[in-house]
């Protein structure tokens, strides 16, 4: 008799099914763990906006609170100096308004300002919306896009 060489089809099988298994109970658990990541990237960025707001109305008290995004941003660099409308308290990135699965807005008036944060895509990029007012706490709306925040939202602990 010959001396059999490598594998078998059925053992090659059960590998492949094997792999397969684990492959099933694994990729669940990863896609939760990067929607739990960026859930916690929208509440630092939204934390991000609420630090850039106070601190652009403390610079600016006869303008309030930044209008929007964009205007919390800018380049400043060697001797361009901050401006009510380039102040450079937030990265471009996030001024964008998109950034790790989530959209951000924001809109300021010369007496109070709304942030929020939703997911791209709801239960893929994210599960829950966050929005946060002038009072800086951020808030978490369940399963939906915001587009808007009235600060009557369930804050975070």
């Amino acid at each position: 008799m010959r001396k059999q060489r490598g594998f078998s089809l059925i053992e090659l099988l059960i590998v492949v099914a094997i792999i397969l298994i684990i492959a099933a109970i694994a990729i669940p658990n990863l896609l939760r763990a990067r929607i739990a990541s960026n859930e916690s990237s929208a509440v630092a960025s939204l934390r991000t906006i609420n630090t850039a707001m106070i601190s652009y109305n403390s610079s600016y008290p006869s303008v309030g609170f930044a209008a929007n995004l964009t205007t919390l941003t800018g380049t400043c660099t060697g001797s361009v100096l901050p401006t009510s409308t380039n102040a450079c308290l937030i990265d471009t990135t996030l001024a964008a308004g998109t950034k790790s699965g989530y959209t951000f807005n924001a809109a300021g008036t010369s007496s109070g300002y709304a942030a929020w944060a939703s997911p791209l895509t709801i239960n893929t990029t994210g599960v829950n919306s966050f929005c946060s007012v002038s009072d800086a706490v951020v808030r978490e709306i369940p399963g939906t896009v915001v587009s808007t925040c009235a600060g009557t939202e369930t804050p975070l602990q």
